[in-house]
């Protein structure tokens, strides 16, 4: 009778488990959105504010928070758990009784609810896209068992040229920061004050140590700012840090991606200028969440359509390709505008579990590589060993990348990726392994110093369709004339934009000749620039 009394309750507990759902609740609108728009130093932070009006960026509807008076009635709901929101995509993740997540649809504050179950949602477009101090110079580095992922980016050039990541804000977002907070290897780090904010959103805690249970955000920071004498350097290791939980690694569920998109939003708000997330989605526990090799076409998982309103937002998204090999890129590395990256081993091949990428995603994944095959990194125990994987390319990537930043700090995220990608060793012929390739900071430095002299960016070059051109010093008046390799005038055009774009889809392949036109000061100038079509 006792196990029988077992068997009945452990029915009857599996039962009610199986009619609970995960899902997204949308809302209709927000709350005061002029006013708050007008005023946003009620919902930013003064450096976020400034770091906008600086890029250009503009705070609009997707930076005012949710309604929060529709937060309280659900809030007041029995048996409705609220797991995540997102401002950004006016939402929230909750945890429920199927039935009372089909009710949910009857508030008039409610536009739609999307279930993580995907066979559970109605069969119809439900992708919501959104359109539209230590001093490191006292001497010569001795970068030590770093030293061949360092140099092979070419990074030793702006590290002797004092670009460290200094006044750059880095976002690390997680599974685990075990023993950061007393790690000697992070000393360097915590008493320069470098750890600006921690939070834990799985926990719900700004207590990020409280949590021992995985320390892959450790090992995935120590690549960026470990330091040991003689031993070891971090690609970034005078960058300041906001650190992120939002990986569970006790399930794998959509929550996840929630927690992540919220993290991102707390990120813009503080004014972060590079997020590393060596994370990614693609197959959950319950496989009815999974996403299919189609949906990761840059546009339609969650997390994927939350890393692209942080794109618009001016930040700068470096994330892991993954370590599926020709299973494909996870999300949301799929974005066009993340810069996702591979991995290769000490010699720069192709590491055979780096994430290919395909035809599926908007445009060539991974976008460049770093060492992912025995990369050096630092575990909780403060020794240096060697780990596998795209979750150590990536952050390896990012931190190379903060220290460009410093040296040129007026380029957009935009901009940065694309000179890292034109940079890089095969940009000329990118393949679905290893992208366009090594990137070399030192030809970045170098092309984005040409750039600044000339004023005008002019991407991508070769171009496939569309020619991007901007002026960084906003001259909102020039003249483009276009040339074939014969001389023959192809193509003229006046501009009012300091950003534009052309269409080449008529141009044949070949080499042409960029004229660009201008008055500044009063003194006419011209800029002569080689584009090749193909």
């Amino acid at each position: 009778m006792k196990y029988l009394l077992i068997y009945v309750v452990f029915l009857y507990s599996n039962i009610i488990l199986c009619q609970q759902e995960y899902a997204w609740v949308y809302f209709k609108d927000k709350k005061n959105v002029e006013y708050l728009i007008n005023n946003p130093e009620l919902i930013l932070t003064e450096y976020s504010i400034l770091k906008k009006q600086s890029k250009g960026i503009t705070i609009d509807y997707d930076d005012v928070p949710i309604n929060r008076d529709y937060l309280e009635i659900i809030e007041g709901i029995d048996n409705i758990l609220i797991l995540a929101k997102s401002k950004w995509l006016n939402c929230i993740y909750v945890e429920a009784d199927l039935d009372l997540l089909y009710d949910l649809n009857d508030l008039s504050f409610v536009d739609n609810v999307l279930f993580a179950n995907k066979s559970l949602n109605p069969n119809k477009n439900t992708n919501h896209e959104n359109i539209d101090d230590y001093p490191l110079f006292d001497k010569t580095i001795d970068y030590g068992s770093t030293q061949n992922q360092i140099e092979m980016l070419n990074l030793d050039f702006l590290h002797d040229n004092e670009f460290t990541g200094n006044g750059i804000n880095m976002a690390v977002i997680d599974a685990g920061f075990v023993n950061v907070n007393s790690m000697s290897s992070f000393s360097r780090l915590r008493d320069s004050d470098k750890i600006l904010y921690t939070y834990d959103f799985v926990l719900n805690t700004e207590n990020i140590y409280q949590y021992q249970g995985n320390s892959h955000g450790t090992k995935v920071l120590s690549t960026i700012a470990g330091f040991i004498q003689d031993e070891f350097v971090g690609t970034a290791p005078d960058a300041s840090f906001y650190l992120f939980r939002t990986e569970d690694v006790s399930s794998e569920t959509p929550v996840e991606e929630s927690y992540w998109v919220e993290a991102v939003e707390v990120a813009d708000s503080l004014g972060v200028d590079i997020i590393n997330t060596s994370l990614g989605y693609k197959g959950y526990d319950n496989s009815d969440y999974s996403h299919t090799q189609l949906d990761l076409n840059g546009h339609t998982t969650f997390i994927t359509r939350g890393a692209n309103i942080a794109s618009k937002k001016g930040i700068l998204l470096v994330n892991s390709a993954g370590n599926s090999s020709t299973n494909g890129i996870i999300a949301p590395a799929d974005s066009q505008g993340v810069l996702s990256i591979g991995a290769v081993d000490s010699e720069g091949v192709y590491a055979s579990f780096s994430s290919q990428g395909s035809d599926i995603q908007p445009s060539i994944k991974p976008d460049v590589v770093a060492q992912g095959y025995q990369s050096k990194v630092i575990n909780i125990y403060d020794q240096i060993v060697s780990n596998s994987g795209t979750s150590f390319s990536s952050p390896i990537m990012a931190g190379a990348i903060a220290c460009f930043m410093q040296a040129y700090p007026r380029l957009s995220a935009n901009e940065i990726m694309n000179l890292i990608r034109e940079s890089s060793s095969q940009f000329n012929n990118p393949d679905y392994q290893l992208g366009y390739g090594i990137p070399n900071l030192h030809n970045a430095y170098e092309l984005a110093s040409n750039l600044t002299l000339d004023n005008f960016i002019v991407y991508p070059n070769p171009v496939i369709n569309y020619l991007n051109i901007i002026s960084q010093w906003n001259i909102y008046n020039y003249h483009i004339d276009i040339f074939d390799i014969n001389g023959k005038l192809i193509y003229s055009n006046y501009f009012t934009n300091p950003r534009t774009t052309i269409n080449t889809d008529l141009f044949s392949k070949g080499i042409y000749l960029m004229k660009i036109s201008y008055t500044i000061d009063g003194e006419y100038k011209s800029i002569l620039k080689k584009i090749i079509k193909k």
